[in-house]
């Protein structure tokens, strides 16, 4: 698995995106483009593109991340609460501050994420049977009983239909103006660069990290604070996307290793590869309409999850 295999694949879907839709565009179109086919272009199909794009690359970077601290390869955003925790806090601001601008909302979706990605550290940290599927399902039920609570207050303040549309992943409502949130995820995943060696060794226990001189609270904390800032603005722009975070740092530690260095740019085209396949994939099944992304990732997703079991188990 390679880069240079990847960046084309990504060009070839990126440019099979922006001519699928509803509003028939043709690549010949290009050199005369009518006004309504210009509006549609710069306000409906790049915009989804580019949120696509990032939304995958983001994710997918902070499976990778979760997955190197935790030194467990079924942890991720999905699988350790933390997405739960962002349509809390989203929920949270709009019963408290309804006419909250985007910013403050994802101020509060990433500060929930943030303490509940931490409590779940904590609750690791006092798990004496650290079991590769274990963990993951703790986070499960830690994830489950957020959720109930984000339920329980949407039911009482008749905000269950918002909470629903958190819960379903779709890009079919990103229009100019209305996903220029997601750009924050852009710094926090240059970031995930810049300290990916520094991951790397915080993954190898907190005695051999301090033993090379590192200081591994701040290291974990600055990780889970990137999770949580990319987790929160993906779900308030477009919702939960399942399994994306732990199906793709899987496949690529396979074939590059668990040296994050040399497998974070690799993690990141695939997830927007993977992530933009699964958008044209539900697009067409049953055009002129499509499939929500939650729904044909959710799929293809949990049958690679399931590969991934059993090829751990017949390796185990």
């Amino acid at each position: 698995m390679k880069k240079r295999y990847l960046v084309p694949l990504l060009a070839v879907l990126s440019i099979i995106s922006i001519f699928i839709g509803a509003e028939n565009i043709r690549p010949a179109d290009m050199l005369h483009l009518s006004r309504e086919q210009t509006e549609i272009l710069l306000a409906s199909r790049l915009p989804r593109l580019i949120s696509i794009i990032i939304a995958g690359m983001g994710m997918s970077i902070c499976g990778l991340v979760m997955q190197q601290l935790t030194r467990n390869k079924f942890v991720s955003p999905t699988t350790a609460g933390t997405m739960d925790c962002a349509r809390l806090g989203i929920l949270v601001a709009i019963i408290l501050f309804s006419a909250a601008s985007p910013l403050i909302k994802i101020a509060v979706a990433f500060c929930f994420a943030l303490a509940g990605t931490l409590l779940f550290m904590k609750i690791l940290g006092r798990i004496k049977w650290n079991d590769t599927i274990f963990i993951p399902l703790v986070g499960l039920m830690f994830g489950n009983i957020v959720s109930s609570v984000s339920t329980f207050f949407a039911y009482k303040f008749d905000l269950i239909q918002s909470l629903s549309s958190w819960l379903q992943g779709d890009f079919s409502g990103v229009l100019k103006g209305k996903y220029e949130m997601l750009y924050l995820a852009v710094p926090a995943v240059l970031v995930a660069y810049v300290f990916a060696n520094r991951f790397t060794v915080a993954g190898m226990g907190e005695d051999f990290a301090k033993n090379l001189g590192l200081n591994y609270k701040q290291v974990v904390n600055i990780g889970l604070a990137l999770v949580a800032l990319i987790t929160s603005a993906t779900v308030l722009t477009v919702g939960t996307i399942p399994f994306l975070g732990l199906i793709i740092p899987n496949i690529v530690s396979i074939y590059r290793g668990d040296h994050m260095k040399k497998s974070i740019t690799v993690t990141a085209l695939l997830g927007a590869v993977f992530l933009l396949f699964c958008d044209i994939l539900g697009r067409l099944v049953i055009y002129p309409y499509e499939v929500p992304i939650s729904l044909t990732a959710g799929i293809i997703g949990s049958g690679i999850f399931v590969y991934l079991l059993l090829r751990r188990h017949a390796y185990a």
